[in-house]
């Protein structure tokens, strides 16, 4: 009898190991080691008003010309667009002139009327201040983050989503704790601040406790759930990998998302993966964070999504599937 279960055992665990090397000769055969981006000829240019044509965005590989570019990726965002760029802007502007800035709105393929609602600010404010990235297609919110920033002129970048969830000013922290990560301002020294490295995130995880008390038991294990395969297969040391206010260096910007595969939900815990293997510095801010109708985000489904993309990175650089590189155009 007991030879029995150890031959069922033994066959059990030669089939774990024939499906795993099975899925890791697929996943080899129908991976490209670097990322593929593909953009239209029309998502290279924005629309002036002004003159009334196109212009073509500058690339991230330039030099910086100003001291913020502020990245906000938009799906169907017509309505929660409104409130966020005038808050946004009203904050930005307030600094100025001690503050150059601007604003790049990647709408996401959308079918509403949020490029037209971006494109409203960019006649009121200009060309210079807002500028909109109009995707043909349906990126996902990494690549389309990732298309803004490769599109931005700032000494330092900032993502912040759409939904204003996490408001402006608090923008001064990131800020402060940047300057403490590469011990220069951004304002006064933005050639050194641009050449250097240093992550800092926006960060929930303050407010996890009181978010815990309004779930369901369900939803607080997979929450859980999904925080220990971060912490297992991609990302340590960061409580919350997924808030949307992010701020990196131009040169950080250039490398993590040079080098970023997922355009998905799971691209945030990607960057920082990519931003820990780089060695890059990272920092972790708490942020004044609401939680405004109209997410896109489906809890479970996403989650349960997330937490197979973020096995699929790990997996994918551990067996040389991706390829990080420190040299990217």
């Amino acid at each position: 009898m007991m030879l029995d279960v150890y031959y069922i055992l033994l066959c059990a665990v030669i089939l774990i190991l024939i499906a795993i090397l099975v899925l890791c000769i697929l996943v080899v055969k129908t991976t490209t080691p670097c990322p593929v981006v593909l953009r239209s000829e029309k998502e290279t240019s924005f629309f002036d008003p002004e003159s009334g044509q196109t212009s073509e965005f500058p690339s991230l590989s330039d030099q910086w010309s100003i001291h913020l570019s502020v990245v906000v990726p938009a799906y169907e965002e017509e309505i929660r667009l409104l409130p966020m760029l005038d808050e946004c802007l009203e904050y930005l502007e307030s600094r100025k002139p001690a503050l150059t800035y601007e604003v790049i709105v990647v709408s996401d393929g959308s079918q509403d009327g949020t490029a037209q609602v971006a494109r409203e600010y960019t006649r009121k404010h200009g060309p210079n201040t807002v500028r909109v990235l109009e995707l043909e297609t349906n990126r996902g919110k990494g690549g389309a983050v990732r298309l803004g920033v490769q599109s931005a002129r700032g000494a330092v970048i900032l993502f912040a989503d759409a939904d204003g969830a996490t408001k402006f000013p608090d923008l001064a922290k990131l800020e402060s704790s940047l300057k403490d990560i590469v011990k220069a301002d951004y304002l006064t020294a933005p050639d050194n601040v641009a050449t250097s490295l240093g992550i800092v995130c926006g960060s929930r995880a303050h407010l996890e406790e009181q978010a815990i008390s309004s779930r369901s038991y369900f939803r607080t294990l997979l929450m859980y759930g999904f925080h220990f395969l971060v912490w297992l297969f991609s990302v340590r040391g960061i409580r919350d990998t997924q808030c949307g206010f992010k701020l990196f260096t131009r040169e950080t910007a250039r490398l993590v998302f040079g080098n970023l595969h997922v355009e998905r939900w799971a691209f945030d815990a990607e960057l920082l993966y990519i931003a820990q293997r780089l060695e890059i510095p990272i920092s972790e801010v708490a942020v004044n964070w609401t939680e405004i109708e109209g997410s896109k985000l489906i809890p479970v489904l996403s989650w349960l999504q997330m937490g197979k993309d973020i096995f699929l990175i790990w997996l994918r650089y551990h067996i040389g599937a991706w390829k990080l590189s420190k040299k990217v155009e």
